[in-house]
This record gives C-alpha cells, sequence and structure tokens, in this order.
C-alpha cells in the first residue's frame, strides 16, 4: 500500500492538537477514510470540515470497524476505555495506533499483547516520548559512550493539575479529575517520564517508593518520590509532584550523570540538550521539539508498508503500565519491588 486509509475513534484533545496536526503533514502517507466520536456532533464538525460523506461518520466504533476499506485506526478515548476499544479493533483485524497507556492495567495490557499477535495485526503503542528527538539524541550519546558510563539520572516531574483544571486543556476534562482507573494522573501522566526511563536505561530491576497522601480524586497521592534501579545497575531519583510547578529557574527536569559528562534535557517542549564534559568543556544540541507525534506515524507507516520494526510495541507498552503499577504497589506495601 501507498496510502494507508485511516480511522479515527476519538475527536477530543489528543486528536486536535496531537494526532491531526502530525497527520497534516503526512498526506502523502495517510488517507483519513472515516471518523467516530460518541458525541456525533464532534465527528460531524470534523468529518465534513475534511470532506468526509455522512456515511463516513460515526457515533458506533463497532460500526465503522465492520468496514473492510480501512486499513489502521487511531485511537484516543479516556484510559478506562483504552481496553475495550483497543480489543475491538484487534479482534476486527486492523492494524492499531493506541494511546498509552495501551490499557489501565498490566493484565489487561497483557491480554492485548497477546491478542495482537494471535491475530497478527501491526501495533504501535502511541508513546511520545519513544519518539521524541531530545529523547532519542540522548540514547546515541549514551550508546556511543560519548559521555562515559552512566551512573545515575534524577527525574523531577512537577505540575499544578489543579491550576490546569479550568479551560480548555487535558486537565479540565471530568474523566481526568475524576478517574475510573488506579492510579489517577499518575497513571495517566507519569507513564511517559516512565516509558523514556525504559527507552534509555532498559527494564526495571527493582523500585523502592513512598508517597503522600491526599483526598483528591484525580490523584491518590501528591507526591511520589521512587528510587529505581535498571536490569544494567543504572540507578534513578524519580519524584512526580501533581500540586505545583517548579518555581526556580531551570527546573530540575530530567538530568544524566555518567563518569566523563552530564546531560540536562529541561523539558521535550525546549528544543535543546545540554551536555557538560568532564574536561570542562560543554555544548547544545539543538532539534525540533514535540515532534514525537509525527515520528510515530512515520515508524508505523514505515512498519505497514516496509516491514520496519515497531519502536513502541505492546510489549513496552506492558512494561510501562507495570512499571506505573510497581510503585503504586511499593507505595502501598511499603516494601521493594521486584521485577
Amino acid at each position: 500500500m501507498d496510502i494507508i486509509k485511516l480511522g479515527v475513534i476519538g475527536l477530543g484533545l489528543a486528536w486536535e492538537r496531537l494526532h491531526y496536526p502530525a497527520l497534516q503533514k503526512l498526506t502523502d502517507k495517510y488517507e483519513i477514510t472515516a471518523v467516530c466520536d460518541k458525541d456525533i456532533s464532534k465527528a460531524e464538525s470534523f468529518g465534513t470540515s475534511i470532506g468526509l460523506s455522512d456515511e463516513d461518520i460515526y457515533d458506533d466504533f463497532a460500526a465503522m470497524l465492520a468496514r473492510d476499506d480501512i486499513d489502521a485506526v487511531d485511537v484516543m478515548v479516556p484510559v478506562y476505555e483504552n481496553f475495550e476499544v483497543h480489543e475491538a479493533v484487534i479482534l476486527a483485524g486492523k492494524n492499531l495506533i493506541a494511546e498509552k497507556p495501551f490499557a489501565s492495567t498490566p493484565k489487561a495490557a497483557s491480554l492485548l499483547s497477546q491478542l495482537a499477535r494471535k491475530h497478527h495485526v501491526t501495533v504501535l503503542v502511541a508513546e511520545n516520548f519513544r519518539y521524541d528527538e531530545g529523547n532519542n539524541i540522548i540514547k546515541d550519546i549514551i550508546s556511543s559512550g560519548e559521555i562515559g558510563e552512566v551512573m545515575y539520572f534524577i527525574q523531577n516531574t512537577a505540575a499544578d493539575f489543579e491550576k490546569d483544571m479550568t479551560g480548555n486543556t487535558f486537565a479540565a476534562r471530568e474523566w481526568r479529575q475524576h478517574p475510573g482507573f488506579k492510579g489517577g494522573i499518575f497513571t495517566d501522566g507519569a507513564i511517559h517520564d516512565i516509558a523514556r526511563m525504559r527507552y534509555l536505561f532498559g527494564d526495571f530491576d527493582s523500585v523502592l517508593a513512598g508517597g503522600r497522601l491526599q483526598d483528591e480524586k484525580y490523584s491518590p497521592y501528591i507526591s511520589i518520590n521512587a528510587l529505581v534501579k535498571f536490569k544494567n545497575n543504572v540507578f534513578g531519583n524519580y519524584s512526580f509532584y501533581s500540586h505545583g510547578s517548579e518555581l526556580t529557574k531551570p527546573p530540575v527536569g530530567f538530568r544524566v550523570f555518567a563518569t566523563e559528562g552530564e546531560i540536562y534535557y529541561e523539558s521535550t517542549s525546549k528544543g535543546v540538550l545540554e551536555i557538560y564534559y568532564r574536561d570542562g568543556t560543554n555544548e547544545q544540541r539543538s532539534f525540533e521539539p514535540n515532534n514525537g507525534y509525527y515520528h510515530e506515524l512515520i515508524n508505523f507507516y514505515n512498519a505497514l508498508t516496509q516491514g520496519a520494526d515497531i519502536v513502541s510495541t505492546p510489549e513496552k507498552g506492558l512494561g510501562d503500565i507495570q512499571a506505573v503499577f510497581d510503585i503504586l504497589r511499593s507505595i502501598e506495601t511499603n516494601e521493594l519491588i521486584r521485577q
């Protein structure tokens, strides 16, 4: 196939602000064939704006999946619906771009991974941190030995979720404020950080975590602090704070410490990495920020048309949600959790 005929399920903010802008750069590779949203007015508004006919616009994803002219489906629904919709796409024999987390529990993610293999469909878990240009530069630096052997890293993620609850924001969505899945915004948001850690350093070996409880539905913990050991003997200090952004500038962000140098990455919205070497020199490397969604779609296209390997596989997505649950279990039991 030269053009992938794409069906879309879920036309909310993730579609409007993340996936669709990337697809608009790839009209030579993707054609939007059908769209679906539970809010039919939303589906009609978008569908007609791109010239789809009435029969290509749905509020029932099962009806859309019954079509035989769809090569792949891009799914962007609330986290608690991920398993149901992802399962339906796989069982329909459609290739799948699945939003993260792949499912809201490790058991459900494992079942989906098994189904994808059984039905021989290509699945990409849309974890944009695995496709972020900054993270890929870091991975290349580490792999090349440019800064020596990695000893440890620090990751501090802080956001004022309550402040962000108003307006047309991701945090303002009712299902995020009253999530129907374990971990709330930690599961939904911190999984990005965990995916980056696992992308750069491999699988968890063990984790010991603590959390400060709060009486808020959007998150059981106001802050989480975890000491993570990886199977390659790299250690990391990971902090997630949901009640306020960092006041000092620059923020802690993501810092990698190695025997011959250090890397500082403020955030994926900043198109620059800072690298410091033991000999006293330093440099900056620039790149296009927030371009992971574009690279996801390129990888998916190349997988379907050229047999390329998927970078963010269902198995990787399973590992990410398992790591989230291991951190939460360590907090609950006050014990070291080994994978």
